[in-house]
């Protein structure tokens, strides 16, 4: 699976998250390494790096700076699944590694 200029929108997130629905994922890949910068309402600027398997699944680190200028990191595990539309839908299981070091779920959707 190839993440190379594909964006994704997020459809729910955990109450613990920072993603707000407004905000645009663009994704670029080279090889097995995929990355994105972000922002948003609740966050003024992110990264993610990643390692995608022969599955398309993504195994990532983050990093942002949250509205309140907290820094903040963590790291996710994204599964994609193949819509009947021909788009990905990605659910993802990520955990802070700073703050208070809570776990939450979201799901993106290829827009």
């Amino acid at each position: 699976m190839n993440y190379n200029q594909k964006k994704f929108r997020p459809i729910s997130n955990s109450s613990n998250g920072e993603v707000s629905s407004e905000m645009i994922f663009l994704y670029e890949q080279i090889d097995d390494l995929v990355f994105c910068f972000y922002q948003g309402e609740k966050i003024r600027k992110g990264h993610l790096i990643g390692k995608v398997d022969g599955e398309g699944k993504i195994d990532m680190r983050y990093h942002q700076v949250n509205s309140s200028g907290e820094m903040q990191t963590g790291i996710c595990t994204s599964t994609p699944e193949i819509l009947p539309n021909g788009k990905i839908r990605l659910y993802e299981k990520w955990k802070w590694t700073s703050g208070d070091f809570s776990a939450g779920e979201s799901i993106l959707e290829e827009v």
